[in-house]
């Protein structure tokens, strides 16, 4: 017999707002304190102390706009945010401080958040939708110089980006970048050639979200409908579906693979959190805690497996915690 599924180990509440994204920051050097970041749709960003379950910090800098992209560069004192005010600022936290130290202004106006990977030490590339509503622009970070702008070709009609997933195989090779768009496709791109890699149809309405895992060359996307599409990237570079997994119900708003690739959470509108087996897509719980849509999930990255958590964002101002380990 299945297991009763688990209630959440603790709620954090106070954002005052629904809540849009969620970072973890937990993988520092003892007697480090762990923290989550929260963005809400009343443009704060809470740093959640995981120890006390309370606020530490709260930031404001996208004037009362909706934040629905949180990211640590490299420590938990460098922030990167993005806001509905179609700015994406860069925090300093260090010591104390709250200030936002530089800016990157978007020009767009969806939903679609930025994507970060880390090229060299103190080196990100950054891939953002653009002013232009098909195109997707790379930055270098710090320096804000533009690396490419990714244009689909004349009478592709891929609609605007939904969701971006910049990556590499390993440190040395080259950047490439998972695009879900509007007309359901997903497109891999070559940042270096500025080029489409490969296109794959896997869904009737718009990709709101993908996750990847580069060592299996293995991702997942989820849509409006009720249907989960899992894709795989041969060695020719070509993206070929693998599966699909029909859904109870309609809507997935994010989805992310664990870091250890063993499982997967998305966020629905059902109000409902699913985590499934990684390797065949195997159910294996439904976390029924939510009374409204559920925008976003994410996993901590605690060095130890026992304490990793799982954090989901709802529409009705909570974050639930979860810690899933040992059952799965």
């Amino acid at each position: 017999m299945a297991l009763p599924p688990p209630d959440p180990q603790f709620v954090l509440r106070g954002t005052s707002a629904a809540v849009h994204t969620l970072h973890f920051s937990c993988g520092g050097p003892e007697p480090d304190i762990p923290l989550l970041f929260s963005g809400s749709e009343n443009g704060f960003i809470h740093v959640w102390n995981l120890k006390t379950h309370r606020v530490d910090t709260a930031l404001d800098g996208h004037g009362r706009k909706s934040v629905y992209c949180v990211e640590t560069m490299g420590s938990k004192d460098r922030l990167l945010s993005q806001g509905r005010d179609q700015r994406i600022c860069l925090w300093d936290l260090a010591e104390g401080r709250t200030s936002v130290t530089d800016s990157v202004s978007t020009e767009h106006v969806g939903f679609c958040r930025c994507s970060l990977l880390k090229v060299a030490q103190g080196r990100w590339l950054m891939a953002m939708a653009a002013r232009s509503l098909e195109e997707v622009q790379i930055l270098e970070l710090p320096s804000k110089t533009s690396v490419c702008t990714l244009k689909p070709e004349v009478g592709a009609k891929l609609g605007m980006p939904m969701c971006l997933k910049l990556w590499q195989l390993n440190c040395g090779s080259q950047p490439v970048l998972l695009a879900g768009y509007e007309d359901g496709s997903v497109v891999l791109w070559s940042v270096s050639m500025g080029k489409v890699l490969s296109q794959l149809i896997c869904h009737q309405e718009p990709v709101m979200s993908l996750d990847f895992d580069s060592e299996k060359a293995k991702g997942i996307s989820g849509s409006s409908e009720k249907v989960l599409s899992i894709w795989s990237l041969n060695e020719q570079q070509n993206l070929q579906v693998y599966k699909t997994h029909e859904l109870v119900n309609a809507g997935i708003s994010d989805i992310t693979i664990r870091p250890d690739k063993k499982i997967l959470a998305t966020a629905g509108w059902d109000h409902r959190i699913r985590i499934f087996g990684w390797k065949k897509l195997k159910p294996l719980a439904v976390l029924d805690y939510h009374t409204a849509t559920v925008h976003c999930v994410s996993f901590s990255d605690h060095s130890n497996p026992q304490e990793r958590l799982l954090a989901a964002g709802s529409k009705d101002q909570r974050i639930s915690v979860w810690s899933i380990y040992a059952q799965t």
